[in-house]
């Protein structure tokens, strides 16, 4: 079974029990001051109510928790359902605050009838009405120290229930910092082993610009011992055309012998002699 939905079945026994509680309490109030004995039952109906306001504050604090965990039901028809049971319980509450209300003035109109009974019993005279008061006088003071001690476990109890929330909510808390450092851990993961990526595909890009660069210097060298050759080489064809011109100019070679060492082309040098075998 789903966490959720067995959260849903336990608040439905929760609910059950305190409804059960509360309509135990409702009950006690509405016979209040029927035994006869106004007093003394007139000084246990804030006990009474006490525990009726702690179970209603039970109850509503159950459809809190029922409005929370509804929507979280895994299929659409369990959620149907939470919100289904989530209106009669609303429903059920204002009921029992009605009753208890009812129950209230009942308790009143009975505390009064007894009260006049005794009233009228205490006024009377004999025996009877004086232990009677004796009676009455020690019973009211056990019962104020009761209720006083009960008064006392009820706000123990209440400031008890209210530190418990608390914790809870503080666990829930954690809880959900826990799941939000688990995310923030899984996108950190996530970030390092791209910057990872990121610094290889750096290193690879600083290592190819670093070879480009010494492609470019290489042939910028190869380029330039080119130029400086071409260069050379002209520099040498124009001092040679003009020393020939200063040659022709000062008249020490003419021009038609230049011309005529050019046609005849270079002499043979240490030519091997031809034999005619045949």
């Amino acid at each position: 079974m789903d966490e959720v939905t067995q959260a849903v079945e336990n608040l439905k026994k929760e609910w059950s029990q305190a409804v059960a509680q509360l309509e135990v309490c409702i009950a006690a109030i509405e016979s209040c001051g029927k035994m006869g004995k106004g007093t003394e039952e007139a000084m246990s109906l804030p006990r009474l109510n006490g525990s009726a306001q702690d179970a209603l504050q039970l109850l509503n604090a159950l459809q809190c928790r029922l409005d929370l965990l509804a929507e979280q039901l895994p299929t659409f028809e369990e959620v149907q359902s939470g919100q289904a049971t989530l209106g009669s319980w609303k429903e059920q509450y204002q009921r029992l605050r009605v009753n208890l209300r009812s129950a209230n003035l009942q308790a009143k109109v009975n505390i009064g009838k007894a009260a006049q009974e005794e009233r009228e019993l205490l006024l009377g005279g004999g025996e009877e009405s004086t232990i009677r008061r004796r009676n009455l006088q020690t019973k009211a003071g056990m019962t104020s120290a009761a209720e006083s001690i009960t008064e006392s476990l009820r706000r123990s109890r209440q400031l008890m229930v209210q530190e418990v929330e608390r914790s809870a909510n503080t666990l829930s808390t954690f809880d959900e910092s826990t799941s939000v450092l688990r995310k923030a851990e899984g996108e950190y993961q996530g970030h390092r082993s791209l910057l990872m990526r990121t610094r290889g595909l750096l290193s690879t890009m600083q290592r190819q610009d670093v070879l480009d660069r010494i492609i470019l210097t290489i042939g910028f060298l190869v380029f330039s011992l080119a130029v400086l050759y071409v260069v050379s080489r002209r520099i040498g064809l124009l001092t040679l055309q003009r020393k020939l011109a200063d040659a022709i100019r000062s008249g020490s070679v003419s021009a038609g012998d230049i011309l005529g060492k050019v046609q005849e082309g270079p002499a043979p040098t240490n030519a091997p002699p031809i034999y005619d075998e045949l």
